[in-house]
């Protein structure tokens, strides 16, 4: 791997490219040929219809991936799910390695047979996790030494131990460990982190061992458009099945997100699938399909619905307010969910007032539901040549 700024007067470019090469042939075993197919792309812009191919199934891209930290997603049922058309859902290392273990949800069947989820399933690193930790964690250039968030104990999360797990899962889409840099690092350390985080890939490539699933590199660079374009220089060089754009949505805020984003995408190959990791505002997805991302997975959905704010043609909607506590509409009459086909506005405000458990599954359902239609809208337009939606509003709105 080549540092940013090469020594002058040295040649790396022979020696680079022969240890890629070799990387390359080592692992071609692994490699999933012809998984990933654009469809087609979008005149105007730079969004693109694809189609994932994984052992589980087939993906529609662009998608949204409901986040399953703890091997469920929040408050919703896997067959609820599955009738609002989620194709995908994200689990997480981290979390399923502290609890309950990989080893025992290997020994009980995997964690499709564990969850009772019969459709792909993408597992991130830890990464975020870990750098959500602040100081509870160490970084190291062997790997990130932190205290759990749960009984206090030390634990090393190195790339071949991330490999590891995510193999003993058996997801079907895996990430490589990444660390995911601060905002406002200064420029040394977003440099440094950055090179560390290719070399961390190149090991999560060398302890590869499974074939059939798929490995994401993970693109960082900090807000130094310079930088990103070296991170994704040396990550295409490698054998990786798709690329993951991290680092963003971070509190950079919303004209540093879009710009850094649609930068990083015109940087990535045609032949891959983009993934842009934890930006889930519904503008934001637009934005990001708009500038050629495939894949996106955020909290925002669930954790919002669990707060009492819904998402619909009209703008979110706070059921805990007081003018809600009379009215007899659904969320949104231009949705076909079950929430709103069978509960009012005045019902879901009596729930999430009233502390029921039953609030949150079906305001869940709803946002979901939103969120999906979002994804199947922009796919829709694509493939019938159409612009993209403008705004959220056009979602429910045929």
């Amino acid at each position: 791997m080549n540092s940013i700024e090469s020594a002058p007067g040295i040649s790396v470019d022979s020696l680079e490219s022969t240890s890629r090469l070799g990387l390359s042939l080592r692992f071609s075993h692994l490699f999933m040929v012809n998984h990933f197919a654009v469809i087609r792309k979008d005149a105007a812009s730079r969004a693109r219809l694809g189609r994932l191919e994984t052992v589980h199934g087939s993906i529609e891209t662009p998608c949204f991936m409901p986040v399953g930290t703890q091997a469920t997603v929040k408050a919703v049922l896997p067959r609820d799910l599955v009738e609002m058309g989620c194709q995908i859902l994200l689990g997480n290392t981290y979390h399923l390695y502290l609890r309950p273990g990989a080893g025992l949800i290997q020994e009980l069947g995997g964690l499709h047979k564990f969850m009772a989820w019969d459709g792909p399933i993408l597992t991130d690193s830890g990464g975020y996790q870990v750098f959500s930790l602040g100081a509870m964690r160490r970084i190291s250039e062997e790997g990130v030494r932190f205290q759990s968030h749960l009984d206090g104990s030390y634990h090393l999360l190195t790339p071949e131990k991330v490999v590891e797990i995510q193999e003993t899962l058996g997801s079907d889409i895996a990430m490589t460990l990444d660390e995911c840099i601060p905002h406002d690092a200064d420029r040394k350390y977003v440099r440094a982190s950055t090179e560390r985080t290719v070399r961390w890939a190149e090991r999560c490539l060398r302890a590869r061992a499974k074939r059939g699933q798929l490995l994401f590199g993970i693109v960082q660079g900090g807000m130094h458009e310079d930088l990103r374009q070296w991170c994704v220089d040396e990550m295409n060089a490698m054998p990786f099945e798709g690329f993951a754009v991290g680092g963003l949505g971070v509190g950079e805020g919303e004209a540093m997100l879009h710009a850094m984003s649609a930068y990083t995408a015109g940087l990535l190959p045609e032949d891959r699938p983009r993934y842009l990791m934890g930006v889930g505002r519904p503008e934001d997805i637009i934005d990001a399909v708009r500038a050629g991302f495939d894949m996106f997975d955020c909290v925002i959905p669930t954790r919002n619905a669990r707060n009492g704010t819904l998402f619909t043609s009209n703008g979110r909607l706070n059921i805990k307010r007081a003018e809600f506590a009379r009215d007899p509409h659904p969320v949104d009459d231009a949705c076909q969910c079950y929430t709103c086909r069978n509960f009012s506005r005045a019902y879901l405000r009596h729930l999430y007032m009233a502390g029921e458990i039953l609030s949150s599954q079906l305001n869940s359902l709803h946002n979901l539901y939103f969120y999906h239609g979002l994804m199947k809208r922009c796919r829709e337009s694509i493939r019938d040549g159409r612009p993209i939606l403008e705004s959220p509003a056009q979602i429910l709105v045929s």
